[in-house]
């Protein structure tokens, strides 16, 4: 999977047309909101919370902090086209136009590896999901969102965008929550262990596109489930957006891990709002790596509700001409003896910038929490820029609190000595390159962990000097 997907970094546009059954154009508008539901066949609970989403998202000013977001136009957003195919749980039943498409980011070889389960999203519709049928039998459930509403609507009107990301949360939380589409359900019974990670992969293929996937995944107690998330856009001049969302409940003495490696197109903004709520002796971990982007602003949020809960933040950013990847952690410890650690990494050449924002709050009462901080930038030239801005904030007396960060610069030394064993100057910076991330990137499957070498190597490919 990891060989094929790596070509997204070519950028490629598909040359194919993509056949379209519904798209409601450009803007956003109540009759957007409506038309979406309708082509879903939503019942009508859904289209409400679709309506109080669209008015929070009409009343809420944008962002006035970090990156700029001020080129972000939503007339020019189309926020929804659906392919014109039904959705597939045998690859070979896909339109060939576009099995064209997956096909060249791997989504076929994803199973001949024999995963537990893969789902394939483009534009703002699943058009292929499977699931090994020994997961099923133990009643483990992983389909797409929209499905998900339709067989399951008891799991989703009590988990989503209620107990974790409300519509008002944030402006683009709003957003999704009027005109989300598609995306993964899972659902991991009581004491059951997915031994094998699930993996979706949304592709948006249209200019001037947006995509709102949701992922809401549910770990009942002593369960184990590891996620996989894939995204890419190819190169346009027309900027496009992604604002998903991403709920997980992790029950008592739970463990879930969330992997993802995005690769956005360079006019792409990338505004995700992903939570967690950790239940007391559960561990969530989320292992991110965030590149591509004209903007990113993505902090996943850790809220640890029970007595032992833990969580485990790990990211790595890297930031090339033109880009500002703003990336961080949020964790609320809202009991005793919770543990967290966040360790972020990044990277930054020509005029890009990195930017590690996290958030750490230990209200009263919260005795016995521990926490450690790391934050290790690199830059290549002069232009570039990195900033640390942590908010940490602790009303409690026994904590265990650590914090630390660095910033650099390849040093001439390290790339002389190197040389001077025969090794040629770029491949010299990337093997630095590569020991920096290493940390992180152990702590992905072997198939991306080499996906995000990859990656990286060609983002440097003839930036560095």
């Amino acid at each position: 999977m990891s060989q094929d997907i790596s070509k997204n970094q070519e950028r490629f546009q598909d040359k194919i047309e993509t056949r379209e059954a519904v798209n409601t154009g450009k803007g956003l508008t109540e009759e957007t909101v409506r038309k979406i539901s309708e082509d879903k066949d939503e019942p009508e609970w859904m289209l409400k919370k679709r309506l109080q989403a669209f008015r929070h998202f009409k009343n809420r000013p944008m962002p006035n902090w970090g990156p700029d977001l001020s080129e972000l136009d939503f007339d020019e957003i189309n926020h929804y086209i659906r392919p014109d195919a039904e959705q597939s749980d045998d690859w070979d039943e896909v339109p060939e136009e576009i099995m064209e498409t997956f096909d060249k980011l791997g989504i076929p070889e994803a199973e001949k590896e024999a995963l537990s389960g893969v789902g394939a999203q483009l534009e703002s519709t699943v058009v292929y999901q499977n699931m090994k049928d020994e997961w099923e039998e133990k009643g483990v459930i992983f389909c797409d969102m929209d499905k998900a509403v339709q067989e399951h609507p008891e799991l989703v009107k009590e988990y989503f965008m209620n107990r974790c990301v409300p519509p008002q949360d944030n402006k683009f939380a709003a957003l999704h929550g009027a005109v989300w589409s598609g995306g993964s359900f899972v659902y991991v019974p009581e004491g059951v262990e997915v031994e094998i990670p699930v993996q979706a992969y949304f592709r948006m293929n249209q200019k001037g596109m947006g995509q709102f996937e949701h992922t809401l995944i549910i770990a009942e107690e002593n369960s184990t489930i590891h996620y996989i998330e894939g995204c890419s856009a190819p190169q346009y001049t027309q900027s496009n957006l992604h604002a998903g969302c991403v709920e997980v409940f992790v029950k008592e003495n739970a463990h879930v891990q969330y992997s993802t490696v995005q690769n956005w197109s360079k006019n792409t903004y990338n505004l995700n709002t992903k939570r967690a709520k950790v239940a007391g002796e559960g561990t969530m971990e989320w292992v991110s790596g965030s590149m591509g982007s004209k903007v990113t602003m993505l902090y996943p949020s850790s809220h640890l509700n029970g007595e032992g809960a833990r969580a485990n933040h790990i990211t790595i950013g890297y930031a090339g001409d033109g880009q500002n990847i703003d990336t961080g952690a949020k964790v609320v410890h809202n009991a005793p003896n919770t543990k967290s650690t966040i360790e972020s990494k990044s990277i930054s050449q020509g005029s890009g910038r990195t930017n590690y924002r996290g958030l750490v709050r230990i209200p009263e009462g919260s005795s016995g929490s521990k926490v450690s901080i790391e934050c290790d930038a690199l830059m290549f030239s002069d232009e570039a820029t990195s900033d640390t801005e942590p908010y940490i904030e602790v009303k409690e007396d026994d904590v265990e609190m650590a914090h630390e960060a660095t910033v650099g610069r390849i040093g001439d030394e390290e790339i002389h000595y190197m040389q001077s064993r025969g090794i040629e100057e770029e491949e010299a910076k990337e093997m630095i390159v590569r020991g920096f991330i290493e940390p992180i990137a152990k702590e992905l499957p072997l198939e991306y962990a080499v996906e995000l070498n990859r990656l990286i190597q060609l983002e440097m490919e003839g930036s560095l000097g």
